[in-house]
């Protein structure tokens, strides 16, 4: 078992992709760097945080895009976030199996504001493009950075969502909702409640991811391979039901997410942050 979360961008990329297949577009020696940071006299990266290319995915083409959690803690700017459109705009020209999104970000580079925000907008816009067009976009979560701001919004504007169960997906960080409610609202420190409210588990149970997997490359390579060509069109009755979802959940007039588990109709609740995956999945989808 090698753990995807302690891999690099990179070395994800080689080992869930088929084994030499990967071709990056924009590579380390053309140094595409940010300009917004150099101004500010911020140390940069020769790939802006995130890799991008095609590759073959059990002999089939995909279009592939990993974020270096490592550099800014994966946050977009202008030219991160130009790749990643760049990218999903050549596969409506070239219309490969699958994209796929290696996703670690805390969100929207705040060094460079608005062009991050516009950058993370035409993000989602070309993703939704992409999806119309019937191409599948699977997004893989484990990462020990996780996914939030923008790019947890990217996530869930996709067909697919495989995490592992050290996994984070949110809107805000924990970091941040302390930062704004305090930390009587949310005590980021406390990895227990972190994992409980934004971990794999917990987006598993209450379906705002599709897989839940161990923290291992080929189980993420695995539950790829098995997303492959499986579209999921965005239709007015899809949106409506996933409103209804929410709406549900809205209602919830509880503080903890075992009690929220309870209430989807999942037993045991309260074992579930001792539960290893195996342990989760056995209990069955809500």
């Amino acid at each position: 078992m090698i753990s995807y979360a302690e891999c690099s961008a990179r070395e994800r990329l080689a080992l869930i992709v088929d084994t030499g297949s990967f071709h990056e577009w924009l590579p380390p020696a053309l140094k595409l760097t940010s300009p917004h940071l150099a101004q500010l006299g911020v140390p940069s990266s020769f790939d802006d945080g995130v890799a991008i290319g095609r590759a073959q995915l059990a002999g089939q083409p995909v279009f592939v895009a990993a974020q270096e959690g490592q550099f800014m803690g994966g946050g977009v700017g202008e030219v991160h976030g130009a790749k990643l459109v760049g990218l999903l705009r050549r596969a409506l020209r070239d219309r490969p199996r699958a994209v796929l999104l290696l996703a670690e970000s805390g969100g929207v580079r705040l060094h460079e504001a608005n062009a991050g925000l516009i950058a993370v907008s035409e993000v989602m816009r070309a993703v939704l493009d992409v999806r119309a067009a019937g191409i599948p976009v699977i997004v893989l979560i484990g990462g020990s950075g996780g996914c939030f701001g923008g790019m947890g919004i990217v996530a869930r504007c996709a067909d697919h969502i495989v995490m592992s169960d050290i996994g984070r997906l949110a809107m805000s960080g924990p970091e941040v909702i302390e930062a704004s409610h305090g930390v009587e609202e949310f005590d980021s420190r406390d990895r227990a409640l972190v994992w409980r409210t934004t971990g794999g588990k917990h987006r598993w149970l209450t379906g705002d991811c599709d897989v839940l997997v161990e923290d291992d490359v080929i189980a993420f390579r695995t539950a790829a391979i098995s997303a492959l060509g499986a579209t999921r069109p965005v239709t007015l009755d899809a949106l409506e039901a996933e409103h209804a979802r929410l709406s549900a959940r809205l209602a919830f007039d509880g503080a903890e997410a075992t009690a929220l588990w309870s209430s989807l109709g999942v037993g045991a609740a309260e074992r579930i942050p001792d539960l290893d995956v195996a342990g989760v999945l056995a209990l069955g989808a809500p």
